[in-house]
């Protein structure tokens, strides 16, 4: 079932501005107030980063990370319509030289993905329905994927549902985890420092 919604771009330079979008069934557009939270927590790793919306869906997360005073966003997204729209959107709020969208399956992105130098980027996954269910071991290996390949201090933030199997990620100890209703926000920050041993402490 297609459902016609707007959704509004809640601060920054773009604040107040309305994507009109067709949600289906498959689609899992990020509440509001799930969006709110996340800028809040990222706080200052949004300004003077790149931001990647993969499963970009509407766009949305992505075209606020610009609005927020990131130097640009990558959308990826499969969905012919949902590329266009988030072009035309881009265009329309007078950000088109800041933003570059991919028509791509993401799994195959990640697989080639160069990140863009050393400095740190966010990574923002908010996969549909069915690869949280369906493809549960397709998007670990994604994630994995992009964590190997992120430039040190990168964010890779997942927006989950209820039942995510939290147990399979990878270092599980350093992911924060945040619960709104049935959603969940899921950070990670990328740490390649070496961890100093302590020294070995002498027998008496």
């Amino acid at each position: 079932m297609l459902e016609k919604t707007q959704i509004r771009i809640v601060a920054g330079t773009l604040r107040g501005r309305k994507l009109t979008v067709v949600v289906h069934e498959g689609m899992r557009p990020t509440p509001q107030m799930v969006r709110e939270a996340l800028f809040s927590i990222l706080g200052n790793a949004v300004p003077d980063r790149v931001f990647y919306d993969v499963f970009a869906g509407t766009g949305v997360v992505g075209l606020e990370a610009v609005s927020r005073g990131a130097t640009g966003a990558r959308f990826i997204e499969f969905d012919p319509r949902q590329v266009a729209d988030i072009q035309k959107y881009a265009t329309q709020f007078g950000i088109g030289d800041k933003v570059q969208v991919l028509k791509a399956d993401v799994y195959r992105w990640a697989e080639r993905w160069i990140p863009p130098g050393r400095d740190a980027v966010n990574l923002f996954l908010s996969p549909p329905f069915p690869d949280l269910s369906q493809k549960a071991a397709e998007f670990l290996k994604l994630m994995h994927t992009l964590l190997e390949k992120a430039p040190d201090e990168s964010v890779l933030t997942i927006q989950a549902e209820e039942g995510f199997p939290l147990e399979q990620l990878p270092d599980r100890e350093a992911w924060d985890v945040r619960t709104y209703g049935r959603n969940m926000l899921l950070f990670y920050v990328v740490s390649r420092k070496p961890v100093v041993a302590a020294a070995a402490t002498p027998e008496a």
